[in-house]
């Protein structure tokens, strides 16, 4: 009840919002996202409305709304859908709720490394999978970088698949991630990303997985003190507009917005990088056993959890397109 109260006065303030905008000369574009202000994303987003409004010549400025002032990912995309939201960015694994063959980017060791992810990214699979929601009303304009999503644990550390085996451990509302951390033995957990601090700290789950800079900046390395760097998914995050803003700009807005964020995927590429360096050496500071592991030993777990999108000849075509990808 209380997240629903929550979810409608967020609403109400939009909608102000909204009719406030349509009476200024000045499109104001609202962005909302889940992300601490001092992440590479939020700082990415504060260029992007900088050039937007550089390159409008003012005639377009960006508001931005992090740390889940809107609400989570999932209800900032129901926002986008009914209009009373603008823009935000979301992990492909959440979007894959929404725009169902986004979930191929969500497939462990799809991708072989960092560049043969942005070569499949950048290319026409990547550009082609960004129209995919367009029917569900959302547009995507860019990829930034989340980097690789691996485990990290409370009690136990893990260095080889059966450590997972009887740990509880948090995933996103993602079928593809379920899938995964059930094929590696261990159970998966659906929890919010902002609940998650204390989910740890109760035992109500026994892990999770994610990046080095989202496991640093959450300080979810208080309470987990074991970092696995098995890489098992490089899982994008996406900049979305609604299509309820997208149709009404005119095409010199479009390019504009489109610039904008453009650029911001450039700057928030090279942020990552440095974050995902220092969030590392931070969490071992803190006491963090960073462990590498073979990951050969993950993937040979779950080899064959690409064979079960054969009758879906579509999506099996996507995962050799993108394996043949250079």
């Amino acid at each position: 009840m209380k997240l629903y109260i929550r979810f409608a006065m967020c609403f109400l303030v939009l909608m102000t919002l909204n009719s406030c905008g349509e009476l200024s000369e000045t499109r104001v574009v609202r962005l909302g996202h889940g992300l601490d202000v001092s992440h590479s994303v939020h700082k990415a987003m504060v260029k992007m409305g900088e050039d937007l409004e550089k390159i409008s010549g003012g005639k377009m400025k960006l508001e931005i709304y992090p740390s889940q002032q809107l609400g989570t990912e999932r209800q900032c995309l129901e926002l986008l859908q009914i209009g009373s939201l603008d823009m935000t960015k979301v992990s492909v694994g959440t979007l894959e709720n929404f725009a169902p063959k986004m979930k191929v980017l969500g497939l462990p060791f799809l991708f072989r490394d960092r560049e043969h992810s942005f070569n499949v990214l950048d290319g026409p699979i990547g550009q082609n999978l960004l129209n995919e929601g367009e029917k569900y009303w959302l547009k995507g304009l860019g990829y930034y970088d989340a980097g690789s999503r691996s485990f990290y644990t409370k009690d136990r550390p893990v260095r080889t698949p059966e450590d997972l085996v009887g740990l509880k451990i948090r995933v996103m509302e993602s079928v593809t991630a379920m899938d995964m951390v059930k094929g590696l033995g261990g159970s998966p957990t659906p929890i919010s990303w902002g609940e998650l601090y204390t989910a740890l700290q109760q035992g109500v789950v026994d892990g999770a997985e994610n990046n080095p800079p989202s496991f640093y900046l959450s300080r979810h390395y208080e309470v987990c003190k074991y970092y696995s760097l098995d890489e098992h998914t490089v899982l994008p995050d996406v900049v979305l507009v609604g299509t309820n803003l997208w149709e009404r700009l005119s095409e010199d807005e479009k390019s504009w917005l489109k610039k904008a964020v453009d650029n911001s995927v450039v700057y928030q590429r090279k942020l990552w990088a440095e974050s995902e360096a220092e969030a590392l050496a931070e969490v071992q500071k803190a006491g963090v056993e960073v462990i590498r592991p073979n990951k050969e030993l993950f993937a040979e777990e779950i080899k064959d959890s690409f064979d079960k999108y054969k009758d879906d000849k579509e999506l099996y075509q996507l995962i050799q397109d993108i394996q043949a990808t250079k």
